[in-house]
């Protein structure tokens, strides 16, 4: 008999009050990204001085239908894991920037043209961006 392949859910660590960790949830969002091919994944502590969030996840899709298509899996596979977005902007066709806001995450998805314009990344200097760890989500299935 075939085994049923799981559904990819990635894996967020939760509170003592049920919110998600916010370093867990930034990470969960680039694991998806990557999965799906998007570019330049970039996590980036903004801190709550700013009084944003506390990260910002960005990244550059190769059009806007996949940049469409990444801010859908974003939800979608968040969605799985019971996290829900507060607010999308940008999902009008032709798109070139969609902003996924989770409260201490926000998501920035561009395309490189976008990206280049708007240039989010100059403010956060290279030294204190954080490295994404590693996915091991899936990883039991893909070694079997």
């Amino acid at each position: 008999m075939e085994e049923e392949k799981k559904e990819y859910r990635p894996t967020v660590a939760f509170d003592a009050e049920g919110a998600p960790e916010p370093l867990s949830l930034a990470n969960a969002v680039c694991h998806v990204l990557d999965r799906r091919s998007a570019e330049e994944v970039e996590l980036l502590p903004v801190g709550k001085e700013a009084g944003l969030a506390d990260y910002f996840v960005i990244c550059t899709a190769k059009s806007t239908t996949h940049l469409r298509a990444l801010a859908d899996e974003v939800e979608f596979r968040l969605g799985l894991s019971g996290i829900d977005a507060l607010r999308r902007e940008g999902r009008g066709d032709g798109q070139s920037w969609n902003v996924i806001d989770y409260g201490d995450v926000i998501v920035h998805i561009f395309t490189a043209e976008a990206r280049r314009f708007y240039d989010l990344d100059r403010l956060f200097p290279e030294p204190g961006r954080i490295e994404i760890a590693p996915d091991t989500d899936g990883e039991e299935e893909e070694n079997k």
